[in-house]
């Protein structure tokens, strides 16, 4: 039975991820503290408090650099620690001191391009790449299938999804659209397929585009990744929690 092998949460759409070994989900909300703050540029149309698309943003399709940033959030402090191979740790409150993440992403993201202006936060609904609060579920099995069109090993967080699970079936995720998916206490209702950029193509060690992924998925026919979810129920989920359809 397929099952989780592992939960990510990205804090700053862009600027990190982090595993975690649970969470709680909750109904109609994106995974908590994911992607709770966003990194607008300087030609950013977004409003505060309001969800906008993910071209306001310095994001990894237009700076592969910023793919080789890790974090980790203290919730009860709303302090991030973001580590990244070319630039110093940096631990700082998203709130109360923004120039800090600015200055230090400076040299990681393009000069020729529109530059990080500010922060914005939005609690709840998250800065997903889904007009909805979203959820992703990625497959491994999916992930391997990818591995062999490209001919090498790749990291899973190309991706930069939420939560994993082992399958022996590739792309079964894509069947499971609309249908209710039980993890743990929570239930997941795929709602669409996650469409894929060049941001996929970057390695998340060395920040560096290294890999043809989009044409390994055009080879099975689309340019997919992972499905997004809403939360229909929310609850506890774990590593090792079984998925299934009910």
């Amino acid at each position: 039975m397929d099952q989780i092998t592992s939960i990510w949460r990205h804090s700053i759409k862009s600027h990190g991820r982090e595993a975690l070994q649970n969470v709680a989900l909750i109904a109609g909300e994106a995974m908590p503290w994911d992607r709770v703050w966003a990194v607008a540029h300087d030609s950013a149309k977004a409003q505060a408090g309001v969800w906008a698309q993910c071209a306001n943003f310095s994001r990894v399709s237009k700076a592969p650099a910023l793919m080789a940033i890790t974090a980790e959030l203290d919730e009860a402090n709303e302090t991030i620690t973001l580590r990244h191979p070319d630039r110093p740790d940096l631990t700082f409150r998203p709130d109360d001191n923004p120039d800090a993440l600015i200055g230090w992403t400076s040299p990681l993201v393009p000069q020729n391009r529109a530059l990080p202006s500010h922060i914005m936060r939005l609690d709840g609904r998250g800065y997903t790449d889904s007009d909805f609060p979203s959820v992703t579920l990625c497959n491994m099995a999916s992930h391997h299938a990818v591995e062999q069109a490209v001919g090498q090993d790749l990291s899973i967080h190309r991706w930069r999804g939420n939560v994993w699970f082992d399958s022996e079936t590739p792309w079964i995720e894509f069947d499971w659209m609309g249908k209710d998916i039980a993890i743990g206490d929570a239930i997941l209702r795929p709602r669409e397929r996650t469409d894929r950029c060049v941001a996929t193509t970057s390695n998340p060690d060395t920040g560096k585009r290294d890999a043809g992924t989009l044409a390994a998925l055009k080879s099975f026919g689309h340019q997919d990744f992972s499905v997004r979810c809403e939360v229909i129920q929310g609850g506890p989920i774990a590593t090792g929690d079984k998925v299934r359809p009910v």
